[in-house]
């Protein structure tokens, strides 16, 4: 049986058991459509958790780019990772017992005031369009490789297959839906992964295998990776880090933004209790570590095995003739997302780091320029094919990974639908509006979003897991300080929590769009992405932690300085951090 029926069998099954689930569970009610009924068991809501945030930022691009940059990228790890834990602590129990459908009815009603929640749903639009657009560039790498067609068409197949089973079964749909999909991409990812670790090190655990010795040299694999990229001009896999204020700052943007995004909040509103929200969140981090355990070691052996197939002698003098390159890199080349130029006219593929710095040593060998762009985001795709597995292990990443960016997009579509059918329609609108007509709105509302995305992810500004940061950025700038202080502040009003969220929505933005284009549109950014161009060395990509603070003083300044919120709403701020009823600790 060729590859490409091995991939269409994986694939084809199980989307078709995607789309199964789907009719199964179709939504027949706004409940349904919006929180499935209220009735999700914790585990299988940690499992749909898991699905929805490991994204294909999480699973295909991840990787990719701490393969690119070693550890100074392992920032996205510990970012998304402590996100969680603050969600889960701070956020999650609260918000479920508000018992409020979306993010933006809780900050309507706490912040008292319809034009709060009309802000609020800019928010979260901007954030999850932003969001999504990652997720269907994703899809569509993806696509392109296993299905064996170009970036464009992988990217209208993603967004058909999205349309399919999102709009027609809401968050009931979504929800089992996502629960199949965790069990296919945590096996995905994992299985090539061991087999991995085995051909490299001899152990069966990714993880360990990482800190253990190349089986072929004799030394630490990670000693080994590095000697083989720096003899090219690359920076040291395990090198530290120049900016260690950026990098800080990054990590905080991705925690807070992590906190702050809807599509993760509204799945605690699918729980019967606010005991079951806290279980949730902690089956999802269970589930969440099985992935993000294995990823270092996925990304660093990824990197090892793509050196050695470009130079198999192990001297970098000598790199593969262009007509010997292995089949799987014709493969990707079909894509336009492995792209080759002979620069010197030596028939050969020279793959190094061309900077001013190894420009003598490359000139000596006779090198005229890097030959070989790969994609950050094939890597983990492409991983198996370049360590010579069998057919049926590709087939599976081929499913886990389109599992990985349909699992999100679907979670984040769903979000946008809500808060334009439940929060803008029927919050502001036309509050009379029937339950068929909300949820005919909510249907019709992801279904532009998913144009929309579609266009904009055909050009996205970034690699998957870059695009899905300058999301977590917007988050966490505008909705996270505004649900923090709705939490845990009665002082602060409709006011200022307005206020805050409007400039440190804006701030965020245009710093965003001056460096990647207003709009995310090519070509139309006023200076280049890079750190010599960034203000104090602040990238895009972390500059939300800073609109996050802008927003927070901006809100308690300007609700410091007008009323009081009414008694009603102070009372509601303390009925959420406490139990009705409750008393003091009594010492016995």
């Amino acid at each position: 049986m060729s590859q490409f029926a091995i991939n269409i069998l994986f694939v084809g099954g199980s989307f078709a058991l995607y789309i199964a689930i789907a009719i199964w569970a179709k939504a027949g009610s706004t409940k349904d459509f919006y929180v499935a009924g209220g009735g999700v068991h914790p585990v299988t809501n940690g499992m749909a958790i898991g699905a929805d945030w490991m994204s294909a930022a999480s699973f295909i691009s991840m990787a990719g780019l701490i393969a690119a940059g070693g550890y100074a990228n392992s920032t996205f790890l510990m970012g998304w990772t402590g996100g969680y834990v603050l969600l889960a602590m701070l956020l999650a129990p609260y918000l479920r017992k508000f018992g409020k459908f979306t993010v933006p009815e809780f900050i309507g009603d706490r912040f008292y005031s319809k034009n709060a929640r009309l802000v609020a749903v800019i928010c979260l639009i901007v954030a999850s369009v932003t969001y999504v657009i990652g997720q269907m560039a994703g899809a569509g790498v993806a696509f392109s490789r296993f299905l064996e067609v170009d970036a464009t068409m992988g990217l209208i197949i993603a967004a058909v297959v999205v349309f399919v089973y999102a709009v027609l079964g809401g968050m009931k749909g979504i929800t089992y839906t996502q629960v199949a999909q965790y069990c296919v991409l945590i096996v995905a990812y994992t299985i090539p992964a061991v087999f991995i670790s085995l051909q490299l090190t001899g152990n069966p655990i990714p993880a360990l295998g990482l800190f253990s010795d190349h089986t072929a040299s004799g030394m630490p694999i990670l000693d080994k990776l590095n000697q083989v990229i720096t003899d090219l001009g690359f920076n040291e896999y395990t090198a530290d880090v120049d900016n260690k204020l950026n990098m800080v700052l990054f990590t905080l943007t991705l925690m807070i933004g992590t906190a702050g995004l809807p599509h993760v909040i509204i799945r605690f509103f699918t729980v019967p209790k606010v005991a079951d929200a806290r279980w949730s969140a902690g089956w999802a981090l269970v589930f969440i570590a099985l992935l993000y355990l294995t990823a270092p070691a996925v990304a660093s052996m990824a990197r090892l095995n793509l050196m050695n197939t470009i130079y198999p002698e192990g001297t970098q003098s000598a790199p593969i003739q262009y007509d010997d390159r292995p089949n799987w890199v014709k493969e990707w080349e079909t894509t336009g997302l492995i792209q080759y130029t002979d620069k010197n006219g030596d028939g050969r593929i020279q793959l190094y780091n061309d900077t001013p710095a190894f420009q003598s040593e490359a000139e000596a060998r006779g090198w005229k320029g890097n030959e070989l762009e790969v994609n950050r985001d094939i890597l983990v795709l492409a991983n198996p094919e370049i360590a010579n597995l069998p057919g049926w292990v590709i087939g599976l990443i081929a499913a886990g990974g389109l599992a990985a960016a349909l699992s999100t997009a679907a979670g984040l579509l769903l979000a946008i639908s809500s808060a334009v059918s439940h929060d803008l329609i029927k919050g502001s609108i036309n509050p009379n509006i029937s339950e068929k007509g909300e949820l005919m709105a909510a249907r019709i509302s992801m279904s532009v979003a998913i144009v929309v995305a579609t266009y904009l992810g055909a050009n996205p500004p970034g690699f998957a897991a870059q695009v899905v940061a300058l999301a977590f950025g917007i988050a966490a700038a505008s909705l996270f300080p505004a649900l923090m202080m709705g939490i845990f502040s009665k002082r602060v009003n409709n006011t200022g929590a307005i206020s805050g969220m409007l400039v440190g929505l804006a701030f965020t933005l245009v710093y965003i769009f001056v460096y990647k284009g207003w709009l995310f549109i090519p070509g139309t950014n006023n200076l280049p992405d890079t750190p010599d161009n960034w203000v104090l060395g602040i990238s895009p990509l972390s500059i939300g932690a800073i609109g996050a603070i802008i927003n927070f003083v901006v809100a308690f300044a300007v609700s410091s300085a007008t009323e009081e919120p009414p008694q009603e709403i102070q009372d509601l701020v303390e009925n959420v951090r406490y139990p009705r009823g409750a008393t003091g600790a009594v010492d016995h």
